[in-house]
């Protein structure tokens, strides 16, 4: 045999034999694996390349496209599909596909753009199909489907309660060019006090004396301080535009409480977690108003404390309005995150420690846009002067590290009180600011006493009262 054929056989026998290197790191785990790259008017999509003759396919977007996908997987025997999208345009694929007993996830871009050379919606659907078949891709997080059916009815309200005050701001500025200063007197002109005295206006009373005399008996301000806020320049122009924001805000409140009622019978529908007749919920805890400006009217704190089987509003700065949008987000089942560490690692809540060479480059939170970690931030703002043990926190960490992190951090207790009530159905029970006070008291003690006796030394601890 030639030279040249020794190494030709060579060759072949490397070709015909992988790695060892390969066969370990790159084991196939889910072989009945698709991968769908996701646009506004086309989507591509990938299976194995011993499933079809043509393993990567072109879609449209129209649901007769979508449809044909779902028959092309059923026929190329997938069973599990990752998806990666931007937007919203994979919420309707998602759905048939999961509604069609497809293992559906949907993938975060970022996992997957950081490899050279895959510039083209053909080889991103190639390599989303590759990685997920290997198990490298994790979904992201979806509620089960009856919560993400209240979720969207939840983020359509607070679209609207959002444009309604953008019209309050619009009659704020029609006063202002008026030079009425009512929203000034007033803490709120959408309230009975303002609302008759726009209506007054607009009808074309002018003179502020007889405004002055609609407001209502609660108003602290004396008439004649409202009177004198109603002394102003009515242009035609003005009113007019008065006139279209009060049109405007009234109509999205009618589209405000035509919502409220949809949530209403929809979680009508949602089954129980508790039975109310054994465990009655619990009067509402001091402190909190029962309804506020943009609460739904009628009993939220009833219908969460049945689907959730426990009741949130007993942790001190969250009230029944703030437990509706966390549960709307994360949903009803807890096992979808292992701990409550995992649980504030989600929202971005907690420290991401960077480490290089053993050393800590980093320990920022990540940037995260979650509704829910918003909620919790807000509630922590709120505890600035509560008398709560989660108020004396808040106060410590604001002395040593500034507001900001202080907020970040009793957000992020807040969530893990939350984790072991959404885990446990133990409702919360709060031991106040002298106990937090006295347990620092105690663990700063027990420090002082462990870095002594590191030194060599022992530390008697005296009153100073006792020392005198």
């Amino acid at each position: 045999m030639s030279k040249h054929n020794k190494n030709r056989g060579k060759k072949q026998n490397l070709k015909s034999h992988p790695s060892k290197k390969q066969g370990k790191y790159f084991e196939m785990i889910t072989p009945d694996a698709a991968g769908i790259d996701i646009g506004s008017q086309e989507h591509w999509v990938a299976v194995p390349e011993d499933r079809d003759e043509q393993p990567v396919r072109r879609f449209g977007s129209f649901t007769s496209d979508l449809h044909e996908i779902v028959d092309w997987l059923k026929k190329c025997k997938i069973k599990t599909v990752a998806m990666e999208s931007t937007g919203v345009y994979w919420i309707p694929l998602f759905e048939l596909l999961a509604s069609e007993g497809f293992e559906v996830k949907l993938v975060n871009a970022a996992h997957t753009k950081n490899v050279t050379g895959r510039k083209s919606d053909v080889s991103d659907c190639q390599w989303i199909q590759q990685l997920h078949s290997y198990g490298l891709l994790q979904g992201s997080f979806h509620p089960q489907d009856e919560i993400a059916i209240l979720r969207q009815y939840w983020r359509h309200r607070e679209n609207l309660v959002r444009y309604a005050a953008a019209h309050i701001q619009h009659m704020q500025k029609a006063f202002t060019q008026m030079n009425l200063q009512l929203h000034h007197v007033i803490s709120d002109i959408t309230g009975v006090t303002g609302m008759s005295i726009i209506k007054a206006i607009l009808a074309g009373e002018r003179d502020p004396q007889k405004l002055a005399q609609l407001k209502d008996r609660r108003i602290l301000n004396p008439t004649e301080i409202i009177a004198k806020s109603l002394e102003g320049n009515y242009r035609q122009e003005h009113l007019f535009a008065l006139e279209q924001a009060l049109e405007a805000y009234e109509f999205y409140q009618k589209q405000i409480q035509t919502c409220d009622k949809q949530i209403e019978q929809y979680m009508n529908q949602i089954q129980s977690a508790i039975d109310l007749e054994k465990f009655p919920l619990p009067p509402a805890p001091k402190g909190k108003r029962k309804i506020q400006g943009n609460a739904p009217k009628f009993d939220l704190r009833s219908h969460l404390y049945r689907i959730c089987g426990v009741d949130y509003t007993t942790i001190p700065g969250i009230d029944a309005l703030t437990v509706q949008k966390i549960i709307s987000e994360v949903g009803l089942d807890h096992t979808a995150f292992p701990s409550e560490k995992h649980f504030g690692s989600w929202m971005g809540l907690c420290p991401e420690n960077r480490i290089t060479g053993g050393k800590v480059k980093s320990s920022k939170t990540r940037k995260v846009v979650s509704r829910a970690a918003n909620a919790f931030r807000m509630v922590a703002q709120t505890l600035a002067n509560s008398a709560s043990s989660l108020g004396a926190f808040y106060r410590r960490m604001r002395a040593r590290k500034g507001p900001a992190k202080a907020i970040t951090a009793t957000a992020y207790k807040l969530a893990r009180i939350f984790y072991q009530m959404w885990k446990t159905k133990k409702p919360y029970q709060d031991l106040g600011a002298d106990y937090y006070e006295q347990q620092y008291k105690e663990r700063t003690l027990k420090n002082l006493k462990r870095k002594a006796a590191l030194l060599g030394y022992n530390i008697v601890l005296q009153p100073i009262e006792e020392a005198l």
